[in-house]
Formats: C-alpha cells, sequence, structure tokens
C-alpha cells in the first residue's frame, strides 16, 4: 500500500479555528484528534525513525491514538520525506509533509499546525535533542488548563548537557537583548529561545504569523492570545547524528524578529514603503558594532594620558581609519558578499574599498562635527559622545554604501 505526502497549505501563516470532524462527516466519524505534534526537518534521516518510534510508544500509551506526528520537511537533500514515507504503514499516526518552495524552521510548523486537525498543537526538533518524555509532563501542564506548555532548560530539572562557554554566552545574550527589545513577552517565559512547546488551537486561532529565523514561540507569544504559561524543566541533549543547523544568520534573524514584533508592524510598512533592507542593516550594525571596539582601542591607545597623550581630534581619525578596514573587510565577505560574489578580483575589490572609504571619510568629518559638539559644548564624556556619533553615522554610511560602494557593475 502507498502512502501519500500531506499537501502544502498555500497562502498567509494563519492558523484557522478547529473544525470538527462530526460536523463535517456527521455522527459516524473517526474520534477527533486531540493532540498534533509538528517535526520539522531538514536532513534528518538518521534520526527520524527512532524519533518517530519514541513518540509514538509515549503517545499511544498516553492519548489512545488521539493524536498525530506530522512531519514537515524542507525537501532534504538526504530524502528524510521519504523515510517518513516508508514509516508511515507502521506508524498510522504518522503523516509527512514536503516542502519544495518554502524553507525555514518557523514557516514549517506553522505549515504543519495549519494541515493539523488537534485541539492541542506541537512542535519537537527532529533531532532528539529534545528528550520526548517531556511531552507527557507538558500535556500535564495543558490539561489543567494551560493555553502554553514550554519546555525550559532555565527551570527546575532544565539544563544543557554539553554546551561551551561561548554558546552559553550566545544563548544567555540573545535572552537578554530579547528582555530590552520586548520585555512584555521575552519576560512571560524563563527560556524563549525554546524550540519545544505546545500551545491551544484556540490561542492562536485566526492570528496573522510573520514570522523570521527559528524562533517561533516568539512568535507565538508576541501575535498569540496566550493566557496561562506553564513551564516545564528539561535537559537539552547534545545532536547524536547529523550537522547542527546553527549559524549566525540565525542571530540576525533573531534580531529582525524581535524588532518586527516590537514595531507591531510598523517596520514591515516602512519597508515596503521605502525599500529597508532590515537584514542588511542588522549585518552592517553588527559589523560597525565590532568596528566600535577597534575604534575605541585606537582612540584610547592613542590620546588617554597614561598612554600616548596625543589630541583628540588626531586619534579619532586614525582610530577610525583602522576600523574602516576592519568594517570594509567583514562587509565584503559577510553583508554584501552576494554582490562582491560578482565582482571577483582584486582590482574590483579595492575599488569597492575606496568607494568605500570615500564614504565613510565623509561619516568621518560628521563624525568628528558631532563629538566635538557634544564633548566641547555639551560636557558629555568623549567616550559616550564617539558612541553617539557612531551611531548617527552608521546609517549615514550604509545607504550611501549600499547605493555606491557594491553596486553591482561591470558584471558579465
Amino acid at each position: 500500500m502507498s502512502y501519500s505526502l500531506v499537501p502544502v497549505p498555500l497562502g498567509s501563516l494563519q492558523i484557522n479555528e478547529l473544525i470538527s470532524s462530526e460536523d463535517i462527516l456527521g455522527a459516524s466519524s473517526p474520534p477527533a484528534v486531540t493532540f498534533s505534534l509538528v517535526i520539522p526537518t531538514y536532513n534528518e534521516s538518521k534520526n527520524l525513525e527512532k524519533l518517530v518510534e519514541v513518540l509514538s510508544e509515549l503517545l499511544n500509551s498516553y492519548w489512545n491514538g488521539s493524536y498525530e506526528l506530522i512531519v514537515v520537511d524542507d525537501d532534504s537533500p538526504d530524502l528524510t520525506w521519504q523515510v517518513g514515507l516508508a514509516l508511515m504503514s507502521k506508524y498510522p499516526q504518522l503523516r509527512v509533509m514536503r516542502r519544495q518552495g518554502e524553507k525555514g524552521l518557523s514557516t514549517a510548523v506553522i505549515r504543519g499546525w495549519q494541515a493539523a486537525q488537534g485541539e492541542i498543537l506541537g512542535v519537537i526538533d527532529g533531532d532528539l535533542q529534545h528528550p520526548p518524555e517531556t511531552l507527557i509532563h507538558m500535556l500535564g501542564e495543558m490539561q489543567k488548563g494551560a493555553d502554553l506548555a514550554v519546555a525550559s532548560r532555565h527551570v527546575e530539572g532544565g539544563g544543557v548537557s554539553d554546551w561551551g562557554f561561548i554558546r552559553r554566552v550566545l544563548s544567555r545574550g540573545a535572552q537578554m537583548l530579547g528582555l530590552i527589545i520586548l520585555p512584555n513577552v521575552i519576560g512571560r517565559v524563563s527560556d524563549p529561545m525554546s524550540g519545544y512547546f505546545m500551545v491551544r488551537r484556540e490561542a492562536i486561532a485566526n492570528c496573522l504569523m510573520n514570522p523570521s529565523g527559528y524562533k517561533i514561540l516568539i512568535e507565538v507569544l508576541g501575535r498569540g492570545n496566550i493566557g496561562t504559561v506553564a513551564e516545564v524543566g528539561y535537559v537539552f541533549q547534545e545532536r547524536q547524528e547529523g550537522e547542527s543547523k546553527v549559524t549566525w544568520r540565525q542571530y540576525v534573524d533573531y534580531i529582525v524578529h524581535l524588532l518586527r514584533l516590537r514595531s507591531r508592524g510598523r517596520i514591515t510598512k516602512l519597508r515596503e514603503k521605502w525599500r529597508v533592507p532590515i537584514k542588511r542593516f542588522v549585518k552592517f550594525g553588527l559589523v560597525g558594532f565590532s568596528g566600535v571596539f577597534v575604534d575605541m582601542a585606537i582612540l584610547y591607545l592613542l590620546s588617554d594620558a597614561s598612554t600616548l597623550g596625543w589630541g583628540l581630534t588626531r586619534s579619532k581619525i586614525i582610530g577610525s581609519e583602522v576600523a574602516i578596514i576592519n568594517n570594509f573587510l567583514w562587509n565584503d565577505l559577510w553583508t554584501f558578499r552576494d554582490f562582491s560574489s560578482q565582482q571577483n578580483g582584486w582590482r574590483k575589490r579595492i575599488k569597492r574599498f575606496v568607494k568605500f572609504n570615500l564614504i565613510c571619510l565623509l561619516g568621518i568629518g560628521l563624525n568628528l562635527i558631532i563629538l566635538n559638539i557634544l564633548y566641547n559644548y555639551f560636557g558629555v564624556n568623549k567616550y559616550l559622545a564617539n558612541l553617539i556619533a557612531i551611531a548617527i553615522v552608521t546609517i549615514w554610511n550604509f545607504w550611501f554604501n549600499l547605493k555606491l560602494s557594491w553596486r553591482v557593475t561591470q558584471t558579465k
């Protein structure tokens, strides 16, 4: 017997209210699905069978078949979706969706929920890093009346198995940034970065979703009508098979997502009106942030009385030029990589650097004016004044460099 794929829902990312099967098929219809668990996958063929086996065993004992597992695969090169189809004969509650147009974890989860039939909608990673047994504790909280149950690494019973210092700092740093930008949303849970949770369908039904990146929980908290929130501790496991998909781009998407929710659509409208490339600007800003440290270090080494004690203006010019070189290299390799890759060769790179430098030199002039006004006329600390000047000039530098320095010309 052959099994077919679940059709990919089209249109807006909006989950409908639950329509009971009895309303459609009559009183003789089978029992409604209570719980729908979405498993977003990409190159998880080695993990999928074991995960489905464990989940089925757990949920069969809990729901007695009144559940469904929905694998949403982003057309994996390792054919994860085919592995899922082959498992359907053994696991009747398993459904498989293959997406060939859209990509991304957050949208995969929402598309899975759109095709789901359950009153409770959940998500779990397909890489076995989320312990399946935690589902039972979360389902218990949902049965007590919670609108949202989150598996958290930061409550009693939670933790991470083998994270290095850098990864811990990045995770906590991202959470702190979220608390600054979106305190009323991020502050509702101890682990807003969790990708392991379940939500009552009625709490997010008819809410238009607009996620960016892979942190779908933030989208649910920000746009859903979430009342009671419960948290259950879990220990994040190390991946057993396959490769991690965490990249720097996901951190950029996370920041964009926070700003989009904070603006409540204003950033999206601004982008549509003025065609502002928000993601590229965030990258440019992060590169500029690295330049701040370079600029500040040189300014201190040259101007501080305990070092060379040079004049403020001369020290600032030298520090800015060193920062410009730093920023150009990172922008050429990362922020504008899609443009620079079409303009290969050292001559073209030098040409881009010259244009970048000229634009930034004009920015330095503006920076110096702001710095001296703040420092000499308003008595602002010179380092704080320098930071304010850099922030203002960053917008200047980005816009003109986008339009001039990395404009694709003379390409075959």
